[in-house]
């Protein structure tokens, strides 16, 4: 019988891949490469990890054959993750569209059958809903073909550019199998929608996740760092019912861990990571999500 599976996403630890939030994060002094953070999710005894491309080494034919060996002997099942920041910037770059594509076939070279893309993020979304859609059904009714074709999902994350209703739109416009959702949990907590109404609506199209949690610090609600991520189960969102829904839903993939800006009260990501998956591991240990 297939279940929910514990994962991490790589983004845990852009700030150790040379990337962070300038005004509001530091260099830690340290870098990671994918070889280092697929040895941290096996340490971790996970099921799969979700693998950030603009993380990874130069994709040559040998590390791509490297990194399917490591990520099989490692047990780990992936998800590839394209486009970030902005990916097809909500429409805006159709020539995006070329590397997307070439990443489908990447991603079926090291055995993912799920994509995480973004069509955008919170400083492309324009102004004006039917324009927004207007610009991305054309290039979403381009790519779904090749995934088709390559037997590889693609999940399209609510990445602070959709509503919970604009992405559900989206999908009902195109219509394919090869198209889904890559629920993040906080994300449209920034756009100022209750999340769990989010989880509720997007959890029939979800095909990949990226489950965070958060809480409310200081600033403007609209602002980034006003929703810190934090371990899961020490924040707002409720992630007992996030399983549950998913669970009614049939959803079976990874529950991919992620933080993004971790609240400067916790001491750095791999702790935060490590209370992360002993709280699933409890939850999923003490109950059935699959119903």
């Amino acid at each position: 019988m297939m279940v929910m599976k514990l994962a991490v996403d790589s983004y845990c630890w852009h700030r150790q891949f040379g990337d962070w939030y300038p005004e509001i994060q530091h260099d830690p002094g340290v870098r990671l490469s994918a070889w280092d953070v697929i040895a941290r999710a096996r340490a971790l005894g996970l099921a799969g990890i979700s693998l950030e491309a603009c993380y990874m080494p130069p994709l040559d034919p040998p590390t791509t054959a490297r990194l399917r060996e490591t990520l099989e002997e490692a047990g780990l099942e992936p998800v590839w993750a394209w486009g970030h920041p902005s990916g097809l910037a909500s429409g805006a770059k159709p020539e995006a569209v070329q590397d997307l594509v070439a990443h489908i076939a990447i991603a079926k070279a090291i055995g993912a059958r799920v994509m995480r893309i973004c069509c955008g993020g919170r400083r492309t979304r324009p102004a004006h809903w039917p324009e927004h859609k207007a610009r991305l059904i054309p290039l979403l009714k381009e790519i779904v073909g090749p995934a088709g074709e390559a037997g590889v999902v693609l999940a399209i994350e609510n990445h602070i550019d959709f509503l919970a209703d604009e992405l559900v739109a989206l999908l009902q416009e195109v219509r394919s199998p090869w198209l889904g959702v890559c629920l993040d949990t906080v994300n449209n907590l920034r756009l100022l929608e209750d999340p769990m109404v989010v989880v509720a609506k997007l959890a029939p199209y979800t095909r990949a996740t990226h489950l965070k949690d958060c809480v409310a610090w200081r600033g403007n609600p609209r602002d980034f760092a006003f929703w810190p991520s934090v371990p899961l189960g020490q924040g707002i969102i409720d992630i007992p019912e996030v399983l549950r829904l998913l669970g009614v839903a049939g959803y079976s993939g990874l529950l991919a861990i992620e933080i993004d800006y971790l609240h400067p009260q916790w001491p750095g990501e791999d702790a935060a990571i490590e209370q992360s998956v002993q709280y699933l591991k409890g939850l999923l240990a003490s109950t059935d999500f699959r119903s």
